[in-house]
């Protein structure tokens, strides 16, 4: 079809917007590669911009020379794995039950899930109930309290809603009971929104710090971004070291790594995994929260 000049006009501001919208987003991160191998001394006069001046590797190096790292990663990914298929039986289990309309007391169930969500405990009382239940510089703790969110639950039950009353009827009229059609007839067509919640649960996991600070004591069980927070701080040391040697004019001091270097190198090797795995679930992102919207 022939487009009018308004059409054509129109097209050409909006590709020019979203390339853009994509170069603000893209630069902050190509410019964290760029410095994350470039030198560290020379890193500290600036003007990085998406290429490094002079190409070391002496900064990933210095990331993984640490053996806990090794351990830390499988904690890690250990940890994602385990959420993600413990919190996605478990919501969406909760997320069907309360859509059965013969469900006893199914509106207070939901109010009483619902309380959590909005008052929280705190710290301190969150502590002490972690260290009755045993959580405590306990593997488990990373997995129990993340196994339920409220939210999630909403988004898979507004989805279920969604689905037409006649497919459970027919299977019904064929015999099949309520955990068949939960698992074999329900789960497959919450494939979007079954992706979408397990990529906020990955992502959550995968970023997740505090936990650790907070209840784990045991160097065998931290996790890898714990162990890079505490890799940044302690690249302080190494900024340091990288101002001595430039006043002494030492030889190979620009192979030193300076405290921004390591920020870049290790925002790099926590990030890039979940970039990965992105790509593969964005179209079910997308179908997901659109089709599962919250409705009021």
């Amino acid at each position: 079809m022939k487009r009018s000049l308004g059409e054509r006009i129109f097209n050409v501001f909006n590709i020019c917007l979203m390339l853009f919208l994509a170069a603000i987003m893209l630069y902050p991160y190509l410019n964290q590669v760029a410095i994350s191998f470039n030198e560290g001394m020379d890193t500290a006069l600036g003007g990085i911009t998406l290429w490094p001046r002079k190409f070391t590797m002496q900064n990933y190096l210095t990331v993984f020379s640490d053996e806990a790292l090794l351990g830390g990663a499988i904690v890690s990914v250990s940890r994602v794995l385990l959420e993600i298929v413990l919190s996605i039986a478990i919501i969406f289990s909760a997320a069907y039950g309360l859509t059965r309309k013969n469900l006893p007391y199914r509106r207070g169930l939901t109010l009483y899930l619902m309380i959590p969500a909005y008052v929280a405990a705190g710290v301190i009382p969150t502590y002490i109930m972690y260290r009755y239940l045993g959580l405590i510089n306990n593997y488990w703790v990373y997995i129990v309290p993340k196994m339920f969110v409220f939210y999630n639950m909403v988004i898979v039950r507004s989805f279920l809603q969604e689905l037409p009353d006649s497919i459970e009827e027919s299977a019904k009229i064929d015999g099949a009971g309520d955990a068949y059609i939960m698992v074999k007839i329900a789960f497959p067509l919450c494939k979007p929104v079954i992706a979408t919640i397990a990529l906020w649960t990955a992502v959550g996991a995968w970023n997740d710090w505090t936990t650790t600070l907070y209840y784990i004591t045991e160097p065998d069980l931290y996790t890898l971004q714990y162990l890079m927070m505490k890799l940044i701080k302690e690249s302080e040391v190494a900024q340091k070291m990288a101002a001595e040697a430039a006043v002494t004019g030492s030889e190979g001091a620009s192979f030193i790594p300076t405290s921004e270097s390591i920020k870049s190198a290790t925002l790099i090797v926590t990030t890039l995994p979940i970039i990965m795995v992105y790509p593969f679930l964005q179209k079910y992102f997308v179908s997901g929260v659109t089709l599962g919207a919250v409705k009021g």
